[in-house]
């Protein structure tokens, strides 16, 4: 008969650090945590112990049938928060249809990112959109600044897309996939080292703050294709990000505007499904996976009290 020692994957010091870890609130709080010489290097050290830590807790939890998700219970609402990809495939839009479906037989609300609304429900008219990206754009406006304003090409969430590209995304997008669609030749293993070797000269600060590397890459395009894969994409981005006060002031420091239209959504979109819930049955969030860890930290802020929706509005 297992113990509760041999039964929990992290020891007594491991589970202690990973505490502290997740009650972090600033750089400068990791700085004494991790014994590094500056802000900078604390990141890069938290980093590595976060993904360590988390990587060895979320490997004992067992795989979750149909569409995996968080779940946060506020107030007796129970939330759950859904990560998937941007990649608009048919096997995951017939994935996401049916499981969503069954959530608007059971009596519950959807509520969906923006841009995921018109890739995956564009005629499930119960499926609401949050206005995360309109949000946006009046806070990027708020900041004074050039970008994501109208006048650029395209219009709406086009344009707030278009924005956020740039020629070296496109070029370690590029590398990404040449080692991606070569992965059966090399194997898995030497394609995600070839990969981590691209990350580390193509990877910017900000890529850092946003999960974007190989792993990531790979991670939703196997998540594209086989819907049943969205846990290990998941899964990754819960290892990949601090805490979001932590992840939120390391961009804001490198691209403020970046930080508005990532991790600043995150809290926009818990504020918005706390904002509209009711007591008439549970509530199902569909985003980017790259956003479900943000969303998950802001709603446990409600359920924990240290959250209120004061003045918050629809844009």
């Amino acid at each position: 008969m297992a113990t509760d020692t041999e039964a929990d994957p992290l020891s007594l010091a491991e589970r202690g650090r990973l505490a502290a870890l997740r009650a972090t609130e600033s750089l400068a709080a990791l700085v004494g945590l991790t014994g590094a010489d500056d802000e900078h290097g604390a990141y890069f050290a938290a980093k590595r112990d976060w993904r360590r830590l988390r990587g060895k807790e979320l490997a004992a939890r067992p795989p979750e049938d149909g569409l995996p998700g968080a779940e946060i219970v506020v107030e007796g609402v129970p939330f759950h928060v859904h990560g998937v990809t941007h990649a608009g495939t048919d096997a995951e839009r017939s994935f996401l249809r049916e499981h969503v479906a069954r959530f608007l037989d059971a009596g519950a609300t959807v509520y969906c990112e923006q841009g995921i609304r018109q890739l995956y429900f564009g005629d499930f008219d119960p499926v609401c959109e949050m206005d995360d990206y309109t949000w946006a754009m009046h806070r990027c406006r708020e900041l004074g600044s050039s970008f994501h304003v109208d006048g650029v090409p395209g219009t709406g969430v086009d344009a707030l897309v278009e924005d956020v590209s740039s020629l070296a995304s496109e070029f370690r997008a590029t590398a990404f996939s040449l080692i991606e669609r070569n992965a059966d030749v090399y194997g898995e293993r030497f394609a995600a080292a070839l990969g981590d070797v691209a990350s580390a000269f193509l990877q910017s600060h900000e890529n850092l703050g946003t999960g974007t590397d190989y792993a990531s890459f790979a991670a939703s395009r196997r998540a594209a294709r086989d819907p049943t894969r969205l846990g290990e994409l998941q899964r990754y981005y819960e290892r990949s990000f601090l805490p979001q006060p932590v992840e939120r002031e390391w961009l804001r420091r490198h691209d403020p505007e970046l930080e508005v239209v990532t991790h600043a959504r995150n809290e926009r979109m818990a504020d918005y499904a706390v904002y509209h819930a009711d007591d008439d049955g549970p509530v199902h969030l569909v985003v980017g996976a790259a956003h479900q860890p943000g969303i998950r930290y802001y709603l446990e802020q409600h359920r924990d009290g240290e959250r209120a929706l004061d003045g918050f509005e629809p844009v």
